[in-house]
């Protein structure tokens, strides 16, 4: 369905029925990224899955502006007040645990639960974040001058994806594929609004968070791992699962095991 948050269309799509769970893709990806939940959760749970602005056919505002993420945060609070759900768990992984995050930083009575895997709750200094800022522009003027598909090659290249090259070759093509549904605009957009480096640093305001929060991690990236035990030691209410033979995107990489652990949490 096409919900309108804010002068922008949403795409949005809600399965099931019982205590509603959000899902937030991450970067390149889309809502598409968390279907294979469908039949596993449908029965006793809502699903609200969401198409992150300038992601899938979620619109790609021209102003790069328009992608910071308070503003994103704000579009999904419009939009569950549309789907008249009043407190939620919330799921993100990677860009989404971000956007995740900030909802529950800028609306913590509507979050019931967070999940946040493979995320980070920003960079510390000026500097961190002016570095991010110059190397996301880079990126984003790349992905307009050579497109998608060739963004992509690059990307499921990167070291931080290293690990799903183990991943079953029809299994790799689903997530290409994922992946080629986005477009320049949103995904060069998205970097320039919406990148680490431009939205605020949420390290100090970890403490606010009252609600129970999940943190999950993939044993073999090493980074969001220390990323997210230095969070638990400032969030009063949260635990760390830290998922063996996985890298960063624990839902492709052990799927099973991941829906298990969040299930359990819920």
């Amino acid at each position: 369905m096409k919900i309108i948050a804010n002068r922008v269309a949403y795409h949005v799509e809600v399965y099931g029925q019982g205590e509603p769970l959000l899902l937030l893709h991450g970067f390149t990806g889309s809502l598409e990224s968390w279907k294979w939940l469908i039949p596993k959760w449908q029965d006793f749970r809502k699903l609200i899955l969401v198409d992150i602005l300038g992601h899938g056919l979620t619109a790609s505002p021209d102003d790069w502006k328009r992608y910071d993420i308070k503003l994103v945060a704000a579009d999904l609070e419009e939009i569950l007040k549309q789907l008249n759900v009043e407190k939620i768990n919330v799921l993100g992984y990677s860009m989404g645990g971000r956007l995740a995050l900030t909802f529950a930083i800028l609306y913590p009575s509507r979050v019931k639960k967070l999940i946040l895997e493979s995320s980070s709750p920003g960079l510390k200094t000026l500097e961190e974040r002016l570095l991010r800022i110059k190397s996301d522009e880079a990126l984003a003027l790349e992905i307009e001058k050579d497109g998608v598909e060739k963004f992509v090659e690059k990307w499921e290249d990167i070291a931080l994806f290293a690990t799903q090259k183990r991943l079953p070759q029809e299994v790799q093509e689903r997530i290409r594929a994922n992946r080629l549904r986005n477009n320049e605009k949103g995904l060069a957009n998205s970097l320039r609004g919406m990148g680490a480096g431009r939205q605020p640093s949420w390290w100090g305001r970890l403490s606010e968070l009252k609600m129970p929060t999940l943190l999950m991690c993939g044993e073999l990236d090493e980074k969001f791992c220390r990323i997210a035990f230095e969070m638990a030691e400032l969030m009063p209410n949260a635990v760390i699962s830290q998922i063996s033979d996985s890298g960063h995107a624990i839902h492709v990489e052990q799927p099973e095991i991941f829906a298990k652990i969040v299930d359990e949490f819920i």
